[in-house]
């Protein structure tokens, strides 16, 4: 990941969200030197730079969720909460989980933010998490629940610390009238093992797992109530890597709607799909596997097709693209293309920013937040043969660090670390 600032919104009209989830998959093949198909157009709607470094962002009933990313003056700066009423003038209207409205979590940054809507017996409202990791040896790191029914006024209701790490991604999804938290904690599993060394960065015990699951019915009085780590489980050692990182762990976690799912993107090991109907013993599926010399560095991963086709990112320090694969079978997800940016050089050096961070499916369409190369709307309709439909690359920046997309009803949610919030349409071009 990189230092500088990370936050874009995207919003879309009813005419350019029916063009994201794309039900009819009409259009010309794109064009070679990176030249979107014909037809299709990101036009820029509005732009708010909150300042400082900003991370992931997400949407949640007519607003955007700005996380944010450490500076050199060690994180702090909380999420922010943009009204996207008008989307050509995003307005912050609150901010929570910073160091100003809570000195509890100064020293930490905030990259991770899922808002959901939530009803239990003891909680009725707009509930988000964030995860905390600490950038100064005092800094808090863990998880917070805070209600946002009131974006304008949000309320903490608890901070839940984590070891031996903070949580580095973060999941929040309703069951029934239950409410559960999902976290990755990377590495959990190797440095907590009661015979770590230090020195060699090894050990023979499996410590805490990566992946925990927390009941937050009542969101006031978290409780963790399940965990999986892939050494514990299926006998897989954080040190049996593939690539330049050789590691496997738990970088990001997302569950499907109904919270019977996980889906754990754990670096050189691919996504592992767990079973986790019963949340107090998750259960191992099935997991995604590389070819030859590819680096690894499974990322994260978004659903489609009613949850049979699965997207993957690689945030890998060399050139690498989604994958998408047919998790039909989930016991053996198979691969069924890759989508490589046309006329694209392969990128020399080793950098993060060669590598794609998080994608977002909504109907036919995929959205990509693909670092350098800015945010990518590719059509899936055939996803043997996904296309290029448009690119956005935030203007006069000089290194585009774009983050996160999410698409919030008919609104695109992205995120640029260096220039703030954009606000974007997809659109078709004129005759």
């Amino acid at each position: 990941m990189n230092s500088s600032r990370l936050l874009a919104a995207v919003a879309l009209s009813a005419a350019g969200f029916a063009a994201i989830a794309g039900a009819a998959a009409s259009g010309p093949s794109a064009k070679p030197k990176g030249k979107p198909a014909v037809g299709y157009r990101l036009q820029t709607l509005g732009h708010a730079d909150p300042g400082g470094l900003s991370a992931d962002v997400y949407g949640h009933r007519g607003h955007a969720y700005l996380s944010s990313f450490r500076t050199s003056s060690c994180g702090g700066e909380g999420v922010r909460i943009y009204n996207l009423g008008n989307p050509r003038t995003p307005r912050l209207v609150g901010t929570f989980a910073d160091r100003n409205s809570d000195p509890a979590v100064a020293g930490a940054d905030s990259q991770k933010t899922i808002v959901q809507r939530v009803q239990t017996p003891r909680f009725t409202g707009d509930l988000a998490v964030t995860g905390f990791q600490r950038c100064g040896r005092s800094g808090f790191q863990g998880f917070g629940l805070y209600d946002v029914s009131n974006p304008a006024q949000p309320k903490k209701l608890a901070l839940v610390p984590t070891e031996p790490r903070g949580v580095h991604e973060v999941w929040l999804q309703r069951k029934g009238e239950r409410a559960y938290v999902y976290v990755a904690i990377p590495s959990s599993e190797l440095l907590s093992s009661p015979d770590y060394d230090v020195e060699s960065g090894t050990a023979k015990t499996p410590g805490r797992p990566d992946f925990r699951i927390y009941e937050v019915t009542d969101p006031s009085r978290p409780v963790e109530v399940g965990a999986w780590g892939a050494w514990a489980s299926i006998g897989i050692s954080p040190r049996d890597g593939r690539g330049i990182s050789k590691v496997n762990l738990v970088h990001s976690v997302i569950t499907n709607a109904a919270a019977t799912r996980a889906y754990l993107s754990y670096w050189d090991l691919g996504t592992v799909i767990l079973d986790i109907s019963e949340p107090t013993t998750p259960r191992y599926l099935g997991r995604t596997s590389f070819r030859g010399s590819e680096q690894g560095d499974a990322h994260s991963v978004a659903l489609g097709n009613a949850g049979k086709l699965l997207i993957q990112t690689h945030e890998s320090p060399r050139a690498s693209h989604p994958v998408l694969y047919d998790i039909s079978n989930e016991r053996s997800p198979r691969r069924i293309s890759e989508f490589r940016l046309p006329g694209t050089a392969p990128e020399s050096g080793s950098s993060f920013l060669n590598g794609v961070h998080d994608a977002k499916v909504v109907g036919n369409r995929a959205i990509f937040s693909w670092y350098r190369h800015g945010v990518i709307v590719a059509d899936i309709s055939k996803p043997a043969k996904p296309r290029l439909l448009a690119r956005f690359v935030p203007p006069n920046s000089p290194q585009p660090q774009v983050w996160g997309v999410d698409v919030e009803g008919d609104s695109i949610l992205a995120s640029d670390m260096d220039s703030g919030l954009w606000v974007l349409r997809l659109a078709r071009r004129s005759a």
